[in-house]
């Protein structure tokens, strides 16, 4: 199958504009079956107050972002992961956001917020879940999640293959950790970041697509918008042999640390 990144800048609280630009990229961008946006797409990022972030907030069932995607979606016969600025309630989530061209088919709530997100956003109360794709499983992260291993390697041992990661990263690290991420699990990571300023903060740009064994398939410019395309055989992230006698899930001393997975599905 054949994966696409938009790397663009989104406008602080300007979800029409947003809509229309990413729009604009998509129709104007190679084919791909599943493309990845960056964290908060819908709305931007550096809000000044919570009643700012609140504006430019929409519930998952009456999005004006999230309608045209999907209809998107629908017209292409491609798949969408977008970070989504989500209102339940009198709460705000830091979310993302898996459409089809039938519907929405999956959601998850970023788990770690990073600065003054914690003044806006709730922590994801949806745990870890994992999405089936006519390609095979994926799972879905936000951002700062990247610096936490044992989400990944959850994850991973839940099965998952491609690992979608909208982003709006301000640091200089998650670029240098996500080849041995995608290493040590055997899975594809597509982290997709924006590139731009707001509210003193730069964002990085270089968003980056990792095969099972390292290698960067896709990179990104520091500065630019772009849309990135590769093609992706998720069956390799099922192989996690590093050689004739070495498994990186079988060879796991799991008495002696680690994540199990329980009969039921539940981690311990």
């Amino acid at each position: 199958m054949r994966l696409g990144m938009i790397q663009f800048e989104p406008r602080l609280g300007q979800i029409a504009a947003n809509t229309e630009r990413v729009l604009g990229l998509l129709q104007n961008a190679p084919s791909a079956d599943l493309w990845v946006l960056p964290e908060l797409a819908s709305s931007g990022y550096a809000f000044g107050s919570r009643e700012a972030a609140y504006a430019a907030a929409e519930t998952l069932d009456n999005s004006s972002y999230l309608l045209a995607l999907q209809e998107w979606a629908r017209s292409s016969g491609s798949w969408v992961v977008t970070g989504f600025n989500e209102r339940s309630g009198d709460l705000l989530y830091n979310s993302a956001v898996l459409l089809g061209p039938s519907g929405q088919k999956g959601l998850y709530r970023k788990l770690h917020l990073f600065l003054d997100e914690q003044n806006f956003f709730t922590p994801g109360n949806l745990g870890l879940p994992v999405f089936d794709t006519p390609w095979g499983k994926l799972g879905m992260l936000v951002c700062f999640d990247w610096m936490f291993p044992e989400v990944w390697r959850l994850l991973a041992l839940e099965g998952v293959q491609l690992m979608a990661h909208p982003s709006n990263l301000v640091l200089p690290w998650c670029q240098t950790a996500m080849p041995g991420y995608a290493l040590t699990n055997r899975i594809f990571t597509a982290t997709c970041n924006r590139v731009g300023a707001e509210g003193g903060l730069h964002f990085t740009g270089q968003s980056l697509l990792v095969s099972p064994t390292g290698e960067a398939l896709l990179r990104g410019s520091g500065d630019q918008e772009e849309v990135l395309v590769a093609e992706v055989d998720w069956q390799a992230a099922s192989d996690k042999a590093i050689t004739s006698r070495n498994n990186a899930f079988g060879d796991r001393r799991t008495a002696v640390y680690g994540i199990e997975i329980k009969a039921s599905g539940e981690q311990k």
